[in-house]
């Protein structure tokens, strides 16, 4: 199957600090995949590379089998940001943030058209916040901002959205709404690569995971890829994988220590007490 988006030995950084080093990386159409690492390992500099904003020290990227220029982002991409990146005081509803994702469509008109109008508010509809649409961004819950940011990053017609770790301020009901919202776009055909450091919600909701810190370190199924070795390489700390039925937990090696202890605490007090009065535990 031909690539969508191929990443091919590309290395580029800050003022001669390197941030990414020899990445290869292939998505395919209709892909659902998960760039997950820590804080600080370049998933950001990665997002920012595909779109132009990162020039590369070295390597090429290639959309629909054509090399793209230095400095270019793919002609039919979607990008949604990290919500800190967002000035939320800025004084627009929640209809013309959308709209803004239709300038480069616009190309000469400046102002929006009834059709883009038309296709934001469909949009809106699409992602469950139509109701919200001339209420201010500011004013919005974080799940229904989100929302609003991946309408936004849709009314281009993208054939793959880029997110910047779109649950990383989200309580575990919205984080759990919003990759169910993205599967679901996934399931009509859109390509949706995002990043995140939450393995849990990873593990749960997405077919594909590509381990990451400053290059790839390994990519597959959760099933495959999460493992004690491949997590220590990624995230440099001892981890945990527990498989329950279908689903995989992934704890801390230290913190699962922690609370095993406090599992089992009363247990210990209550034979340590009985030993101290003299009684066989």
């Amino acid at each position: 199957m031909e690539t969508i988006l191929e990443i091919r030995n590309l290395t580029c950084g800050f003022q001669n600090q390197p941030v990414l080093t020899n990445v290869n990386l292939s998505l395919y159409p209709g892909q659902l995949s998960g760039l997950v690492g820590p804080s600080g390992s370049g998933k950001t500099t990665l997002i920012k590379a595909i779109l132009g904003l990162v020039p590369p020290w070295a390597g090429e990227i290639w959309f629909r089998g054509k090399r793209l220029k230095p400095g270019t982002a793919p002609p039919k991409v979607g990008y949604v940001p990290q919500v800190e990146t967002v000035d939320w005081n800025f004084p627009v509803t929640a209809l013309e943030v959308v709209m803004m994702g239709r300038y480069r469509k616009q190309q000469f008109l400046p102002w929006s058209s009834r059709r883009d109008r038309i296709m934001a508010k469909a949009l809106l509809e699409r992602v469950g916040v139509a109701h919200i649409a001339h209420r201010p961004i500011g004013e919005l819950s974080g799940g229904q901002q989100q929302r609003v940011f991946i309408a936004r990053a849709l009314v281009g017609e993208p054939e793959i959205v880029l997110l910047d770790e779109p649950t990383s301020s989200s309580d575990l009901r919205v984080q759990h709404e919003l990759l169910h919202l993205l599967a679901e776009l996934n399931q009509q055909g859109l390509t949706i690569l995002l990043s995140t450091h939450d393995l849990n919600s990873v593990a749960t909701h997405l077919p594909w995971v590509v381990c990451f810190n400053h290059s790839i370190i390994a990519q597959g199924e959760p099933s495959d890829v999460f493992t004690p070795a491949i997590l220590k390489e990624t995230f440099g700390a001892e981890m945990v994988v527990f498989h329950q039925s279908d689903r995989i937990l992934i704890a801390n090696a230290g913190t699962s220590l922690r609370h095993q202890m406090q599992d089992n605490l009363p247990q210990i007090l209550r034979k340590v007490h009985l030993n101290h009065n003299g009684h066989k535990p």
